[in-house]
This record gives structure tokens, C-alpha cells and sequence, in this order.
């Protein structure tokens, strides 16, 4: 209902972009850590097998792009209570698609890293890497959708705050997983799963303060 000028459009969108370049980095701290203290044939297989785990979870990105839309055109519309059975439906669609998803792709993980690339010093590290970010999937895809959400509900400030949050906390665990407990790739990749975990609890948390601020599950 605000009318945007140039300079409240930029100081509405600047939170949004720095939130996805933040999360954009991710892989890149897994890199730093597995590089630094795991080695050069681990770090080799997290780049390859990477893009194939984003392309899942970028089905959260595409939930929550369209499904923001609609939500932000049903509560401009003043129908708060049907804007609620939407973000109801994209959540439960989004952990049907995260679960199915993640369960088909898990048993083919050798024959798909073999065709991307991987030789056979690559592949079970590919497999150790996908497996545990396929298991932690859902929490993934949520934080995608969630951040999308955020946005349509006018908080995109907030929506920033919790991404930082998660990517320290991303920092902190490949430290500790990785640096400290030597665990090696197997800890990177549940630092990154872990961080985004963190992200969906802080974000409900933050969502539950103010229940009737924006829509929620119905």
C-alpha cells in the first residue's frame, strides 16, 4: 500500500539482495574449510557434486518466488484467511517435494556422480557429501521458501538478520566439524545442513512473535 520512490525501492530490495549473496557463499566456506584441512580430492568432489544438490533445492527458490506472489496478490486483496491456506500449501508442498525428492536421488548417487564426472577417488566422497545434504534437504528448501516469504510480508530486514545468523553459524560449525574434530567432508557438509536448520527454528520463531503481522499456516 506504500507508494516506493527509487530511494524506499533501493532500502527494500538492498536487505533481499545482501541475503542472497550471503547465502550464495555457503559452498564457499565449506570449500575454505575442506581445502584448508581435508584436501584436494574432497574439495574436487564438493564442487562436482554441489550443483547437482542445488538443483533441488532450488525447487524451494521456485516455491517461493511463485508462491510469494500469490500470497502478497491474497493479502493485498484483503483476504488474509486464504493467503494463510496458501503459505499452508506451499509449506506442505515444499517438505512433500524435499522428502521425495531427496529419497529418489539418495540410491543413485554413485551412477550420477560417475556421469558428472567423478573418477573413482572422487566418488565416495561425492556420495558422503550429497547423502547427508539430501537428508537435510527440508530444512534447505523451507529456508529457500522462507526467505522468499519474508520478503512478501515486508520483512526483508528480518529475513537478512536470519541469513547472517545462519551463515555464522555455517562458519562456526565447519570450524568446529571440520577444523576442530577433523570430520572431515561428512562435517562440512553438517555444518551446511545444521545452519540451515537453525534458520527455519529462528525464523518460526521470529514469524510466532507477531502472528497476525503476515500470513502463517492454517
Amino acid at each position: 500500500s506504500d507508494h516506493f520512490d527509487y530511494k524506499k525501492l533501493f532500502r527494500f530490495v538492498l536487505p533481499s539482495i545482501c541475503m542472497m549473496v550471503f547465502t550464495s557463499i555457503y559452498s564457499v566456506v565449506d570449500g575454505f574449510f575442506v581445502s584448508n584441512y581435508v584436501g584436494k580430492t574432497p574439495f574436487a568432489a564438493l564442487n562436482l557434486i554441489y550443483p547437482l544438490v542445488q538443483i533441488i533445492a532450488s525447487l524451494g527458490f521456485m516455491l517461493g518466488a511463485g508462491g510469494s506472489a500469490i500470497v502478497g496478490k491474497t493479502m493485498g486483496e484483503g483476504d488474509k484467511e486464504r493467503a494463510n491456506k496458501y503459505f499452508s500449501m506451499l509449506v506442505i508442498a515444499t517438505i512433500v517435494i524435499a522428502s521425495v525428492s531427496s529419497a529418489v536421488t539418495i540410491p543413485f548417487l554413485r551412477p550420477l556422480s560417475i556421469l558428472m564426472g567423478a573418477d573413482e577417488s572422487m566418488i565416495e566422497h561425492c556420495i558422503t557429501y550429497a547423502t547427508i545434504l539430501l537428508i537435510g534437504m527440508l530444512p534447505f528448501m523451507l529456508q529457500n521458501l522462507f526467505q522468499a516469504l519474508m520478503i512478501t510480508a515486508q520483512k526483508p530486514q528480518l529475513g537478512f538478520a536470519v541469513t547472517v545468523l545462519a551463515g555464522c553459524t555455517n562458519m562456526f560449525l565447519d570450524y568446529l566439524m571440520v577444523g576442530v574434530l577433523s570430520l572431515g567432508l561428512a562435517g562440512a557438509a553438517w555444518a551446511l545442513s545444521r545452519s540451515s536448520t537453525f534458520f527455519c527454528r529462528t525464523a518460526a520463531f521470529c514469524a510466532s512473535a507477531k502472528p497476525s503481522s503476515t500470513a502463517r499456516c492454517s
